[in-house]
């Protein structure tokens, strides 16, 4: 992996481009991130490289953490994110990586926390199949049978339940980079990235492209 950046979610919009198509695209806030910290294979037994995004209140740090960015020479971050870069020993501490890490038309991988939707049943959750909605079934929402009886005399790991929906980490793929704006430090993604406004967004080069 050579490109990754941390950015926080705008929201969504839409743009045309030169032929009148419209695109809908992903409004991302990225960086500039710092670098904070360069891992060596001397020190550390594998190079990559340590990166903070967004500027925190120095009280709401912890006095490890500010002699940590002390040390870099940074100001306290409110996220931290390392990066396995194969040319890591290319950076510097306190250097800053900014949008135009990125360039239009590069494929992407985006991980973000999807939105959280509290406690919903196995239809809503899972996509199963509901029960007739006649009078008498009285068998509408209900998840099924959960597994046999005697024997295995439990419920197996990964049964489709009823539980906590959404707020798990979550990578979309192969998302393409529309078009870049360095002045202002902002990324459009061509689609729909996890999590909500306001949220982080890892982006990375793609693996798969």
């Amino acid at each position: 992996m050579k490109k990754a950046i941390l950015t926080t979610k705008v929201g969504m919009t839409q743009i045309f481009n030169e032929d009148g198509v419209l695109t809908p695209v992903t409004v991302l806030q990225a960086g500039p991130c710092v670098v904070t910290q360069v891992k060596t294979v001397e020190n550390d037994g594998y190079t990559a490289i340590q990166v903070g995004f967004v500027d925190k209140k120095e009280k709401a740090t912890t006095k490890p953490q500010k002699g940590h960015f002390d040390k870099a020479g940074v100001s306290p971050k409110k996220f931290v994110k390392e990066f396995r870069f194969e040319n890591a020993e290319e950076y510097k501490v306190g250097q800053e990586i900014k949008a135009d890490i990125f360039a239009e038309g590069d494929k992407i991988d985006a991980t973000a926390t999807s939105k959280g939707k509290g406690f919903a049943g196995a239809i809503k959750r899972h996509g199963l199949h509901t029960g007739p909605k006649t009078h008498g079934s009285k068998y509408h929402r209900h998840a099924g049978s959960n597994g046999a009886a005697s024997d295995p005399s439990k419920v197996f790991k990964g049964k489709k339940m009823a539980g906590q929906m959404g707020n798990k980490q979550v990578t979309i793929q192969n998302l393409e980079v529309v078009r870049v704006d360095v002045d202002n430090d902002i990324i459009l993604v061509k689609g729909s990235v996890p999590g909500p406004k306001k949220s982080l967004v890892v982006l990375k080069e793609s693996v798969k492209a």
